[in-house]
């Protein structure tokens, strides 16, 4: 695969992620040129610091890990990120919501976010499909599609399961061909990418961008 590197959103989001470890992902975001690095919040400034002038993106999550929190946070969190410098953001939806089938409220949760990100940055919805069902994946597609959202994303990394290439295809199927889905969690090599962009992935997060694009295989943890 060509420019695999162009795919990745080279990820740190552990609670123990040190400065020290941001500015590593960040030298080498820039020496293989990903898509973005993904950070928490708190190093938002620092990245978008570190990568001023080049093609990498500064990416950041919202609602993060659990979605729990109310679409007037997400919304404030979302407004602090961009001003601070993110151009994506990755929301977490309201999984408990879903679950109860309160639909108005998940796409207004969405919507807060995609509102406020609007000419701004990216907004990529996480569906968290470890948790879900098929029916409740089919319907978080949608809403999120509904709701204005660039991306529909497969996990946080941080639940019971990542990225499978079967959600992929069905989150694929169920979106379209404009909107963008990304696969994370689990995918530690080069396979696992092509595996994933065949299904229909158009970006993948992974701490193991190194390994990726050298076709090795990491062990490591998202």
């Amino acid at each position: 695969m060509n420019n695999v590197a162009k795919l990745i959103d080279h990820t740190a989001l552990k609670a123990d992620t040190t400065k020290e470890q941001i500015l590593k992902l960040c030298a080498e975001a820039k020496e293989y040129v990903f898509a973005s690095v993904c950070v928490n919040p708190t190093w938002v400034q620092t990245a978008a610091e570190q990568l001023k002038g080049t093609k990498v993106r500064v990416c950041t999550v919202i609602g993060f890990p659990l979605g729990a929190t109310t679409p007037e946070s997400k919304a404030f969190e979302t407004k602090d990120a961009i001003e601070k410098g993110a151009t994506e953001v990755d929301m977490v939806i309201n999984i408990g919501a879903l679950k109860d089938k309160d639909d108005v409220l998940v796409e207004h949760d969405i919507r807060a976010v995609v509102d406020a990100a609007k000419g701004k940055a990216l907004t990529k919805v996480i569906i968290e499909t470890s948790l879900l069902t098929e029916e409740e994946k089919v319907r978080a597609c949608q809403i999120a599609v509904k709701a204005g959202a660039d991306f529909v994303k497969t996990s946080t990394g941080f639940s019971t399961g990542g990225a499978t290439v079967e959600d992929i295809e069905l989150m694929r199927k169920t979106v379209g061909p404009e909107i963008g889905v990304k696969a994370s969690g689990g995918v530690r090599d080069a396979k696992g990418v092509h595996d994933m962009v065949k299904a229909g992935a158009t970006r993948i997060g992974a701490s193991a961008g190194i390994a990726i694009v050298k076709g090795l295989t990491s062990t490591s943890d998202y």
